[in-house]
């Protein structure tokens, strides 16, 4: 099994952490180094527990002003993850779960396609409400409808990448090579990799006809389920940006473009046994259930205020 480090960044999201966790474990991700700011749901909390245990490393973001929380985290993470000699890392939300379509569906069979890469370009795919008014308590079995083939203008990636080929990362792909990096699509074919060398962030590679190949892996992007659990959105903030939250608001444009039920998709959902019982592993580990618990009592307790009239 190749070393690959879930790497991200987490504010007040505690009520979807362990599912989250779970399944990329159960894919081949055995470990996780997770970035907290400012969280009032007790995530924080959550990760300690789970970091005493050993299940991931938790570490704490103390976010400059004015500056991007996710920029701040990816800073202090990739660090880490350079350190510590990671061999790979997948850098992505908590609302995104990484499906690879090839083989048994594990990381593994997506970097056996891989070869000599340093950075796979992953492409998003869209997953809407699927008609739930309400969080119905888990993601994966319930929000099985997504968009249809995406518009090349539309198409984001997320990036599986070398953390010791790369000094910095944006939300969306690694940064600042250390020489010329070797790019792949998710079928393994090589990729142009000048968006590597922005010196801002970037959400997408180029040609985007040849850096999609979402039936071979692809990043099940959840940013909107319900309606009740996306306009919380808006309380915790924009993770790469400070300001601007006006767009998670239902109906918003952002809503409507990621808001996406064209085609029922269950793929992910081979995996879903071996989740519950991941999820069940995870939470008999020492205080995690009850710091769960509490992160799901001010979920409740939150989303109650939102509805008050």
């Amino acid at each position: 099994m190749s070393d690959v480090v879930l790497m991200s960044s987490l504010r007040d999201e505690g009520a979807h952490v362990i599912e989250w966790l779970a399944y990329h474990r159960v894919i081949g991700l055995r470990h996780a180094v997770l970035c907290t700011n400012d969280c009032s749901d007790g995530t924080d909390h959550l990760l300690d527990r789970l970091a005493e245990a050993g299940a991931v490393t938790h570490l704490r973001n103390d976010v400059p002003p004015g500056v991007p929380p996710q920029h701040a985290a990816a800073r202090l993470a990739l660090a880490h993850l350079r350190e510590s000699g990671t061999e790979w890392s997948l850098h992505i939300d908590a609302d995104e779960f990484l499906n690879v379509r090839l083989g048994t569906g594990q990381v593994d069979d997506l970097l056996d396609r891989a070869g000599d890469a340093d950075c796979i370009a992953i492409g998003w795919r869209n997953f809407g409400d699927g008609g739930h008014a309400r969080w119905p308590g888990a993601t994966l079995p319930h929000f099985t409808r997504r968009e249809s083939p995406p518009k090349p203008d539309e198409s984001y990636f997320k990036c599986l990448f070398r953390p010791n080929a790369f000094r910095a990362a944006w939300a969306h792909m690694p940064a600042e090579p250390e020489g010329t990096p070797r790019l792949v699509n998710a079928a393994g074919d090589r990729l142009k990799p000048d968006q590597l060398f922005s010196d801002g962030p970037r959400v997408r590679f180029f040609p985007v006809r040849d850096a999609l190949r979402l039936d071979d892996a692809c990043i099940n992007h959840y940013g909107v389920k319900s309606p009740d659990v996306f306009e919380m959105k808006r309380v915790r903030g924009r993770g790469e940006n400070t300001t601007g939250n006006g767009k998670y608001r239902v109906g918003s444009e952002w809503h409507r473009r990621a808001n996406r039920n064209e085609v029922e998709d269950r793929a992910i959902l081979r995996h879903w046994p071996e989740v519950e019982a991941e999820m069940s592993a995870l939470r008999t580990l020492p205080g995690v259930a009850e710091a769960e618990r509490r992160c799901l009592d001010w979920f409740d307790a939150a989303r109650r205020e939102k509805e008050r009239p």
